[in-house]
């Protein structure tokens, strides 16, 4: 039995990610298992290496000990590269050339990330595609159609809405290698869970509907269905969900108060949340 907090070294933890990092401790506590500790530091430029030790040291404030090594993204570019190619060799990908400004343009419509992409690209033969290619820079998606034509219908189960019959045609042929960065979410976070044996995936529900697409990615990538768990969100005094892009305190911040970390972290986990701090209500409804 393994969980995993896998925060992202682009901002600082704020109280949202001490609810997620408790939740995922708490579970894998509570069953006797392995609570693991990933940095999604594949990102860019947005990626800090200096942000790395804050948040280590805010969880440790919390009073949240990890097992084992820290797995950094970057020590996994090898695996992404090779899951892609595998997939490029059976034609389930397409390289894609346009701007958000150009699908916006093509009249696509809005679906869980945004608009979802009308499969511009993936009318180019290959000819084009290769002279665009040389010129271009260009981004990899998942050809869903032709992957569910392969997998057939799929399944997964969430701890607390049941079983789930996977959708990912909801999000469209979904981008798994962006333009600049080695993998897109939806794919480094598939292998990255199998490669920690994680057995219970345990994340805001703001993710939920993302499970969809990592379903579809196991199944083609011969890769093991962990279970779920999808916790409720915190919001801020707008009603909004906390977030990094957002302006959310930073757990820093409340430490260098003179906050008691597992003071703070215990009331959390019974609901007793601060002033100004609500639950968030997902952009969905769980089934």
């Amino acid at each position: 039995m393994r969980t995993r907090f896998a925060p992202s070294p682009n901002g600082a933890l704020h109280l949202g990610h001490a609810y997620a990092a408790a939740q995922a401790h708490d579970l894998a506590r509570q069953l006797g298992g392995a609570f693991l500790l990933r940095i999604e530091d594949i990102d860019g430029v947005r990626s800090r290496p200096e942000l790395v030790e804050a948040i280590l040291a805010d969880l440790r404030w919390l009073g949240l000990e990890w097992d084992g090594d820290v797995l950094f993204q970057s020590s996994r570019l090898a695996a992404y590269d090779a899951a892609l190619a595998g997939l490029k060799a059976r034609d389930l990908v397409y390289p894609c050339f346009c701007t958000r400004s150009q699908i916006a343009a093509a009249g696509a419509q809005p679906g869980p990330e945004g608009l979802v992409y009308p499969g511009t690209c993936r009318a180019l033969s290959i000819g084009e595609r290769a002279d665009r290619m040389a010129r271009e820079p260009h981004a990899w998606r998942l050809d869903v159609r032709r992957a569910l034509a392969q997998t057939g219908a799929l399944v997964w189960h969430d701890m607390g809405a049941g079983e789930q019959a996977a959708r990912p045609a909801l999000f469209g042929d979904v981008v798994l290698a962006r333009k600049d960065a080695p993998a897109s979410y939806h794919l480094a976070v598939t292998l990255d869970d199998a490669h920690q044996q994680v057995s219970h995936v345990v994340r805001g529900r703001d993710l939920f509907l993302a499970t969809h697409v990592h379903r579809l990615l196991q199944a083609l990538l011969g890769l093991p269905v962990p279970l779920y768990r999808h916790h409720r969100l915190l919001a801020g005094s707008d009603g909004r969900k906390l977030a990094k892009s957002e302006g959310a305190a930073a757990l820093a911040l409340l430490r260098e108060q003179g906050v008691d970390g597992p003071s703070l972290l215990e009331n959390l986990r019974k609901g007793l949340l601060p002033s100004g701090i609500s639950w968030a209500e997902p952009s969905y409804s769980l089934p």
